[in-house]
């Protein structure tokens, strides 16, 4: 049977009782009282949050991710910093251009959801966008809507439908 002094059960109880009021307070951990490292072993405070390169490019599309795909896709031995900062930007603004242009497509068809027509519409109807994807097919865009003028009925003019459609023998 082991003894423990007075003073030892003492500062266990003090102990206990700290830790219950701190849960009461929604508190989970104590804090410690020696000051933990930075980031990279330097000395000092907490260590900063990590701000993405699309965070400070001002991009939607992930930097990182277009970064790793240039550097697995082996296109070129080396690879710039600023390559896949350039190109997540180009990506983003061409996303955009054709999103906008889907969408004033599927307003004008009066639908509030852009559909592959709504996507052909747009690109085939844009001169720069049409040229970029020139050879591409579209699933279930169908074609633009356009009918040769040759195919369509002559308009009749008043002056013209008195005169006889055939010459008459003399």
């Amino acid at each position: 049977m082991t003894t423990t002094s007075y003073h030892s059960k003492h500062r266990f109880g003090i102990f206990e009782l700290i830790q219950q009021k701190a849960r009461r307070k929604g508190k989970e951990k104590m804090e410690s009282a020696k000051p933990t490292k930075g980031a990279g072993g330097r000395k000092g405070g907490e260590r900063k949050k990590a701000v993405s390169r699309s965070v400070k490019a001002g991009l939607q599309f992930p930097v990182g991710r277009i970064a790793r795909f240039l550097k697995v896709g082996r296109y070129a031995q080396r690879t710039g910093t600023g390559a896949p900062i350039y190109l997540a930007a180009v990506l983003e603004y061409l996303a955009a251009e054709v999103l906008e242009l889907a969408g004033n497509a599927a307003r004008d068809n009066k639908k509030n959801r852009i559909n592959p027509r709504h996507l052909l519409l747009a690109v085939r109807n844009d001169e720069e966008l049409g040229k970029l994807l020139k050879g591409v097919t579209i699933a279930n865009g169908g074609v633009l809507p356009n009918i040769n003028p040759v195919l369509l009925p002559k308009k009749s003019n008043p002056e013209k439908a008195s005169a006889p459609k055939s010459p008459k023998k003399a």
